[in-house]
């Protein structure tokens, strides 16, 4: 079975974020990791070289795979901004439709520049989605 490719790593996430040539995109990190980590209660690490993700779970598929991944985690992509784990909770449909300019798909939330969304909408996204997981993946070792 192959490995997952996404793990913590020990890259700074400031210098990852300094490093993004657009202004706008670089601003919008800066904005993303305030966000999550407050709605996490967790400090941002760099999963791979490209995703900031905010603490982990451990998941276990019935055909035997598992792993851990953050909570809730974004990658400022060249196209678009794509924050994970976002449509977690039961809440999701209902506040996608006040969330603003962006698209979906399978779990991923993608959004152009977060100027584009509503703040208050995202911030309770991400409080529910941290929530829903944690109670999910409750006790799994």
């Amino acid at each position: 079975m192959a490995d997952n490719k996404t793990k913590p790593t020990r890259l700074s996430v400031a210098a990852f974020i300094d490093a993004l040539t657009d202004p706008t995109r670089r601003a919008d990190a800066k904005a993303l990791v305030q966000l999550m980590q407050s709605a996490a209660g967790e400090k941002p690490r760099m999963w791979g070289s490209s995703i900031i993700g905010f603490g982990s779970y451990h998941y276990r598929y019935e055909t035997g795979r598992e792993g851990d991944m953050p909570l809730i985690g974004f990658s400022p992509r060249k196209a678009a901004t794509v924050l994970y784990n976002m449509t977690e909770s039961g809440d999701s449909k209902a506040l996608l439709t006040r969330l603003g300019k962006h698209t979906t798909g399978k779990g991923c939330l993608y959004i152009k520049k977060l100027a584009d969304v509503d703040q208050q909408v995202l911030e309770a996204m991400l409080v529910k989605s941290v929530a829903a997981l944690r109670a999910r993946h409750a006790g799994m070792a």
